[in-house]
């Protein structure tokens, strides 16, 4: 094959793939997932997973449509971490999805000073996940944070964070009080998320962003005799 033929095919080849990355938004999450989550990008990161990270985008997928929000985890106590939380975890835990820790630190005439840690709970390839079902809400800024430092040190391409809708707190409370309760304004869920998002709060990093909605309850609990 010529060197002229080859050049050819590897811009055909390269000129697909753009096409591909500049058409893609949030087509890439399969529309049945939509369906049952509200679903929203910054800084074109659906592209990037579908081309770069098809691999951690596909766990993703496998894991959003595997999970339902029973009744009954939502009425049991968690602990530190709920079962809802602790199903994510195992999901991506079992694809390989492994905790991320980075040290920063500045170096002053051969002495370090000022280090800090930063952590993000789930990592594969350039993708780093974080699932905030019940957190205080400062838990986004400390995510958002850690996804900025780790994208501008090219450790990850894609920041994805996963929390609860508004709407669901509707749920919670036709549970009963005491279930509402649990489920305070001051924790995580999507109205104290996108503030920090729009605020900038992960820098340049993409992020793909996930709230669980209503379609994803389930009713477990026994049906009561007649």
């Amino acid at each position: 094959m010529s060197h002229w033929a080859v050049a050819e095919m590897l811009f055909k080849t390269s000129s697909d793939k753009v096409c591909f990355a500049f058409c893609m938004g949030l087509e890439a999450i399969p529309q049945r997932t939509r369906d049952r989550y509200h679903v929203e990008e910054r800084r074109h990161a659906c592209a990037i997973l579908a081309v770069d990270c098809a691999e951690e985008l596909r766990d993703i997928i496998a894991c959003l449509d595997n999970f339902l929000l029973l009744r009954s985890e939502i009425e049991v106590g968690g602990g530190q971490k709920s079962k809802i939380a602790k199903r994510f975890d195992n999901f991506l835990a079992q694809r390989g999805w492994k905790e991320k820790k980075i040290k920063v630190g500045r170096r002053v005439d051969g002495r370090e000073i000022d280090t800090e840690t930063h952590r993000v709970d789930f990592c594969k390839g350039l993708v780093a996940v974080e699932v905030e079902w019940n957190n205080k809400d400062p838990f986004f800024s400390r995510d958002l944070n850690a996804f900025r430092l780790l994208h501008e040190l090219g450790v990850i391409s894609v920041g994805v964070i996963i929390t609860r809708r508004d709407e669901l707190q509707q749920i919670f409370d036709g549970l009963g009080a005491h279930i509402g309760k649990k489920y305070g304004a001051s924790t995580t869920h999507w109205g104290k998320l996108i503030p920090r998002v729009e605020a900038a709060g992960a820098g340049s990093c993409p992020l793909l962003l996930i709230g669980i909605s209503a379609h994803c309850y389930a009713d477990d609990a026994p049906a009561h005799p007649l």
